[in-house]
Protein backbone atom coordinates (compact mmCIF):
# COMPACT_ATOMS: atom_id res chain seq x y z
CA UNK A 1 0.00 0.00 0.00
CA UNK A 2 2.71 1.98 0.49
CA UNK A 3 3.06 2.53 -3.48
CA UNK A 4 0.85 4.88 -3.52
CA UNK A 5 2.00 7.01 -1.05
CA UNK A 6 5.17 6.83 -2.99
CA UNK A 7 3.10 7.45 -6.30
CA UNK A 8 1.97 10.42 -4.86
CA UNK A 9 4.79 11.40 -3.76
CA UNK A 10 6.25 11.62 -7.08
CA UNK A 11 3.25 13.66 -8.68
CA UNK A 12 3.61 16.28 -5.63
CA UNK A 13 7.15 16.36 -7.11
CA UNK A 14 6.34 17.12 -10.88
CA UNK A 15 3.68 19.49 -10.03
CA UNK A 16 5.96 21.04 -8.54
CA UNK A 17 8.32 21.39 -11.64
CA UNK A 18 5.65 22.76 -13.36
CA UNK A 19 5.02 25.15 -11.05
CA UNK A 20 8.70 26.30 -11.21
CA UNK A 21 8.27 26.13 -15.14
CA UNK A 22 5.76 28.56 -14.95
CA UNK A 23 7.44 30.97 -12.73
CA UNK A 24 10.16 31.42 -15.22
CA UNK A 25 8.03 31.21 -18.35
CA UNK A 26 4.87 33.38 -16.46
CA UNK A 27 4.40 36.42 -18.97
CA UNK A 28 3.48 38.53 -16.15
CA UNK A 29 4.44 39.14 -12.03
CA UNK A 30 1.33 37.90 -10.95
CA UNK A 31 1.98 34.62 -12.66
CA UNK A 32 5.39 34.05 -11.17
CA UNK A 33 3.67 35.73 -7.96
CA UNK A 34 0.80 32.44 -8.16
CA UNK A 35 3.76 30.13 -9.18
CA UNK A 36 5.81 30.93 -6.24
CA UNK A 37 2.46 30.08 -3.83
CA UNK A 38 1.69 27.14 -5.88
CA UNK A 39 4.71 25.58 -5.24
CA UNK A 40 4.84 26.60 -1.68
CA UNK A 41 1.62 24.95 -1.53
CA UNK A 42 2.94 21.71 -3.00
CA UNK A 43 5.58 21.75 -0.68
CA UNK A 44 3.54 21.85 2.69
CA UNK A 45 1.43 19.18 0.97
CA UNK A 46 5.26 17.13 0.24
CA UNK A 47 5.86 17.77 3.72
CA UNK A 48 2.89 16.39 5.09
CA UNK A 49 2.98 12.89 2.93
CA UNK A 50 6.33 12.37 3.78
CA UNK A 51 6.01 12.70 7.31
CA UNK A 52 2.91 10.29 7.17
CA UNK A 53 5.08 7.56 5.24
CA UNK A 54 7.68 8.40 7.73
CA UNK A 55 5.65 8.07 10.48
CA UNK A 56 7.11 11.22 12.09
CA UNK A 57 4.02 13.24 13.07
CA UNK A 58 6.25 16.11 14.20
CA UNK A 59 6.90 16.92 10.68
CA UNK A 60 3.71 18.46 10.18
CA UNK A 61 4.29 21.05 13.15
CA UNK A 62 7.44 21.91 10.06
CA UNK A 63 4.62 21.72 7.30
CA UNK A 64 2.37 24.34 9.23
CA UNK A 65 5.08 27.09 9.85
CA UNK A 66 6.02 26.76 6.33
CA UNK A 67 2.31 26.95 5.01
CA UNK A 68 2.30 30.49 7.53
CA UNK A 69 5.73 31.51 5.82
CA UNK A 70 4.41 30.79 2.72
CA UNK A 71 1.11 33.04 3.07
CA UNK A 72 2.65 35.88 4.70
CA UNK A 73 5.72 36.01 2.24
CA UNK A 74 3.16 35.83 -1.02
CA UNK A 75 0.76 38.78 0.82
CA UNK A 76 3.69 40.92 1.50
CA UNK A 77 4.95 40.33 -2.34
CA UNK A 78 1.57 41.20 -3.52
CA UNK A 79 1.23 44.30 -1.28
CA UNK A 80 4.95 45.36 -2.98
CA UNK A 81 3.86 45.30 -5.89
CA UNK A 82 0.64 46.44 -5.43
CA UNK A 83 2.17 50.00 -3.91
CA UNK A 84 4.45 50.33 -6.75
CA UNK A 85 1.78 50.30 -9.12
CA UNK A 86 -0.13 52.79 -7.19
CA UNK A 87 3.05 54.66 -7.00
CA UNK A 88 3.56 54.39 -10.83
CA UNK A 89 0.14 55.55 -11.49
CA UNK A 90 0.18 58.61 -8.99
CA UNK A 91 3.61 59.53 -11.40
CA UNK A 92 1.95 59.09 -14.85
CA UNK A 93 -1.11 61.38 -13.70
CA UNK A 94 1.44 63.60 -12.40
CA UNK A 95 3.53 63.57 -15.59
CA UNK A 96 0.40 64.01 -17.57
CA UNK A 97 -0.82 67.45 -15.71
CA UNK A 98 2.58 69.09 -16.51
Amino acid sequence: MEWVYFGTCIAILVTMVLAVVRGVVGPTIFDRVLAVNMFGTKTVLFIAVISFLSGRPDFLDLALAYALINFIGVFAVLLFFQSRGVRRAAEAERDAGK
